[in-house]
């Protein structure tokens, strides 16, 4: 007879390996066909909401890094929630206007860019956001994420348009969003205003000039000098905006010297110059200008010269001495150079003392054909021709390269300018939209990881207005009239209803394909009269577009609700959609549109670095999933700490594949021990289990309860350790090993075997259930090898997580966690007697221990003792008499491995004596031959 044969050996159909790249789709599917979303709502629909709104990725492109990790964790943010039993509907949205895709669609026309008519180009920036909208959603599908894939919001809807226009409407009604001439971020390769979070800090090499503005008779008189050759000097690294210099301003808190120079190194400084600098900076300037000798004649306060002039270096009109605080020593002379037409400072200054807000810029970046000496030119490289002037005139003190952070637009990366131009903003003063956004800031959100508040509180309380136009074709226009006369704007409550009514039916398309008179008839200006009445041509900027989205889906969608109870995006959109919906919504409703906001870091290479194609370390979502399935990416997810920079790499994904293979593994083993078990009719109740099986749930639920505060908190890399480590060392290095035995020698039907399969299914489903937000694949596969049982649904999915039981039993723990310690120990003299070639398995083995201060009590477990160190004899022996054998590093336990003299079992490979002692059966154990009765 081969006893083999009566051993009760693993079973499953449960695949060993994954094939994951294979059976993803298969899987992804098996859910869209069965409507496993739909059906998990369904099962929910009693319960409470909790609504995550999804921040929507640009249609353009295909998926990077970045999308997996933020798509990923709204996954498993969903999937958590829903685990606890709420409502969890997620529609997935996509942002599609903006230059972008209208960049991409003018190389496409080519020279027909500019020839084709407004309309017609949008139809084509439509076109392509459609295609890629549908290869991003395909892409995010495949990466295991629920949603309403076929609902999607998407900010080019006619509705969608149609209701960020009504929210615009809103605050032209309450008087916050008007037309002024203001400096603005201006790209002069895209052509087009640029918000800030539009704007990117990237290294720059400047000229560095210091310039001499010659004073005027009523700054010397008020000084108290008479000499012709008195100066004021500045600093500035954007020469280009000084034909716009209309005034110099001091630091009202700052003591200002007046230094007469008695040597000079300098050609352009001569003897007896008198120069205003500030004191604290004189020893550092004089160093720099090459003055040798000089005196301090007078040192004085800045108010003296308050509103006094100086002359400009090469035109012929006065700079004005104006007071501002936001003069500093860091830099410069402290006295800066002021243009108000090309600084928010410069042009708040200007409109505290009255001075023009000049801008000689085109849209271009070359100075207006009006302007003095330089007209035409392009004003980077006009620079180094205004250098030659001021040195020409021996106003230039000296010039020098520096290399300083300086605003690029984040889309054609090339340098921008501020420049003032006419443009729609938002205030941030009107309504109190500063002082209301900053109190919701603190009052009713939350901020994950805290520095995030700190992040978007001081962007919001720093902010100027807000700029919402661009001059660009495809987004959702700034629908109002204007009188072509007088300027007035004309937006009356019957307009608004038409144009909306037009928007909502026909798109914003409509705008650029009908006249004035489509949508207002003969009317007239209300306030002078005038029939001449325009449309306005600029859009809306996109950053509005998306912030927004609280109101036009949010508010929309009756399966959703309002306020959201989380947005999830990197940590960049502290100053883009976080910070827009924020302004939108207290500016239109009074409060924040979320109640948490969490943020994770970018997606860095294994060292840390960003990943780009010039450093050859760019990863790719789609590298990952064809080669080892997009489960290795959830668990990549999972693993890292998102509140940091994630990395990743080769080396980092072939850990986590062999990670998953462990839990996989564990997983395979609880299934192919239960093909014989039927949970309704065969499980042991709790109280009646083993005390090994007893004591593995119990560590279960301390598991359980570990991975759930992970989930509330949002820690999805502690649910990845506990989990690992439960799998590794508390099953596979512990309890499996040791109920091997019992699960494979015993009768099927057997207490012994069906006490540890009832442990082995509560953990396989349970276990299941808990990680299907994270490994989502896995557990559904799990889900379907799992024996029935009453209350056994569709889908794992459409569970809710198992409770925490109340079932320790304290004595029974520290008597394991004694014996796991000592077993430890065990395993360690073994495996130096194997390597000794003393024994082969462990069950050769008779060892001898002995353990200072021994409870006996804890070596009296009902699985026998043997059976827990999985050796065939045990013998404890006192402490004192032992030596020259294995000693643990703390003293406490020493270990004697000796081979077995008992004969060994050819079933189940105990030694025992009872071999050969059974007529029927002589070359087995006693405990075998009882099992084959």
């Amino acid at each position: 007879m081969d006893y083999k044969d009566t051993l009760n050996l693993p079973k499953t159909n449960f695949p060993m390996k994954a094939n994951l790249t294979k059976n993803e789709p298969l899987r992804l599917k098996k859910w869209e066909d069965s409507k496993v979303y739909e059906k998990i709502l369904s099962n929910r629909d009693d319960n409470k909401k909790y609504i995550l709104h999804d921040g929507p990725p640009y249609a353009n492109g295909h998926l990077h890094m970045g999308h997996a990790l933020n798509k990923i964790l709204k996954d498993f943010i969903i999937k958590t929630k829903s685990g606890f039993g709420f409502k969890t509907p997620y529609v997935p949205g996509w942002d599609c206007h903006g230059l972008p895709i209208e960049h991409q669609v003018d190389k496409e026309l080519g020279k027909k860019k500019d020839s084709i008519p407004k309309h017609e180009k949008r139809k084509h920036c439509r076109a392509y956001a459609e295609k890629f909208i549908n290869i991003q959603r395909e892409e995010f599908k495949r990466l295991g994420v629920f949603g309403d894939w076929e609902n999607p919001y998407i900010t080019m809807d006619f509705a969608y348009e149609a209701n960020t226009l009504k929210e615009l409407y809103k605050f032209f009604n309450n008087g916050g969003a008007y037309k002024g001439l203001k400096p603005v971020y201006w790209c002069i390769s895209c052509v087009t205003a640029l918000a800030e979070a539009e704007v990117e800090y990237h290294d720059h090499t400047s000229p560095s000039i210091y310039v001499k503005f010659p004073l005027q008779d009523d700054a010397k008189k008020a000084l108290g000098i008479e000499t012709e050759k008195a100066f004021a000097v500045i600093w500035t690294t954007t020469p280009w905006t000084i034909p716009a210099n209309l005034g110099i301003a001091l630091n009202p808190e700052f003591e200002y010297a007046l230094l007469k120079v008695k040597k000079s190194n300098n050609k352009n400084i001569d003897n007896d110059d008198i120069l205003v600098l500030a004191k604290e900076l004189v020893e550092r300037l004089v160093e720099i200008f090459e003055i040798e000798e000089y005196d301090i004649i007078k040192t004085f306060n800045p108010e003296i010269i308050e509103n006094k002039n100086a002359k400009h270096p090469f035109y012929d009109r006065n700079s004005l001495f104006v007071l501002g605080n936001h003069v500093t020593l860091e830099q410069g002379t402290g006295l800066v150079h002021t243009a108000p037409g090309h600084g928010q400072e410069d042009y708040e200054v200007g409109l505290k003392y009255g001075l023009e807000i000049l801008n000689p810029v085109d849209d271009y970046g070359n100075f207006k054909k009006d302007t003095e000496l330089f007209a035409g030119q392009n004003i980077f490289k006009a620079n180094q021709d205004i250098i030659n002037l001021m040195d020409e005139n021996k106003t230039l003190i000296r010039q020098d390269k520096v290399e300083h952070s300086y605003p690029h637009c984040w889309r054609c990366k090339n340098p921008v300018v501020f420049r003032a131009t006419p443009q729609w903003f938002i205030s941030m003063e009107k309504n109190d939209l500063r002082k209301k956004a900053l109190e919701e800031i603190d009052k009713n959100v939350t901020w994950i990881p805290k520095w995030g508040r700190n992040r978007i509180y001081s962007m919001i309380e720093h902010r100027p207005d807000w700029c919402i136009s661009r001059q660009r074709s495809w987004g959702v226009p700034i629908a109002v009239f204007l009188c072509g006369e007088c300027g007035e704007i004309i937006l009356n409550e019957e307009i608004q209803e038409k144009v909306l009514s037009e928007f909502y039916k026909q798109g914003a398309d409509i705008w650029f394909e009908k006249d004035v008179e489509y949508f207002i008839g003969d009317a007239s200006c209300p306030k002078c009269g005038s029939k001449n009445i325009r449309k306005e041509t600029d859009i809306l900027d996109v950053w509005f577009d998306s912030g927004v989205s609280h109101a036009a889906v949010c508010e929309v969608r009756k399966e959703l609700g309002w306020p959201a109870d989380m947005y999830l995006e990197g940590s960049d959109q502290h100053r883009g959609w976080f910070h827009s919906s924020l302004l939108e919504s207290v500016g239109t409703r009074g409060r924040a549109p979320y109640k948490e906001v969490l943020t994770h870091g970018f997606v860095v290479d294994g060292k840390g670095l960003k990943m780009s194609k010039s450093l050859g370390n760019v990863i790719t979502p789609d590298e990952i999933i064809d080669k080892y399935g997009a489960e290795i990416l959830r668990l990549w997810v999972a693993a890292e700490d998102y509140t940091e920079d994630v990395r990743i790499s080769n080396d980092i994904i072939k850990r986590l594949v062999e990670s998953y293979r462990k839990i996989r593994n564990t997983m395979r083993y609880l299934l192919g021990n239960l093909y014989d078990f039927n949970p309704d009719e065969n499980s042991i109740p709790f109280e009646k289990l083993k005390e090994l099986d007893k004591y593995i749930l119990m560590r279960w639920q301390e598991v359980k309860k570990r991975i759930y505060k992970a989930y509330e908190n949002y820690q999805f890399h502690i649910f990845y350790h506990t989990l690992i480590n439960f799998c590794i060392n508390d099953l596979s290095a512990f309890y499996l090993d040791i109920i091997k035995d019992r699960v494979y020698a015993y009768k099927n039907d057997s207490f012994e075997r069906r006490s540890a399969q009832s442990t082995m299914f509560t953990l396989a489903k349970e276990m299941a259930i808990v990680m299907n937000p994270i490994l989502s694949f896995t557990a559904d596969e799990v889900w379907e090898f799992l024996p029935n049982f009453d209350g056994k649904q569709e889908s794992v999915f459409i569970h809710t997580f198992p409770e925490l039981l109340n079932i320790d039993d304290n004595s029974l723990i520290k008597k394991m966690e004694a014996l796991t310690n000592l077993k430890a120990e065990i395993n360690k003299a073994c495996e130096i007697a194997r390597r000794n070639k003393i024994i082969g398995h462990s069950l050769d083995a008779k060892v001898i221990v002995g353990i200072k201060n021994v409870d006996k009590d804890v070596l009296d477990v009902d699985e026998g003792i043997e059976k827990i160190f999985i050796v065939s004899e045990f013998v404890l022996e006192d402490f004192d008499k032992m030596s020259n054998c294995y000693t643990s590093e703390d003293g406490s336990i020493k270990v004697q491995v000796e081979a077995s003299a008992l004969p060994k079992c050819e079933r189940c490979w105990t030694h025992a004596e009872s071999v050969g002692k059974i007529d029927k059966h002589p070359t087995i154990c006693e405990r075998c031959a009882n099992q084959l009765i």
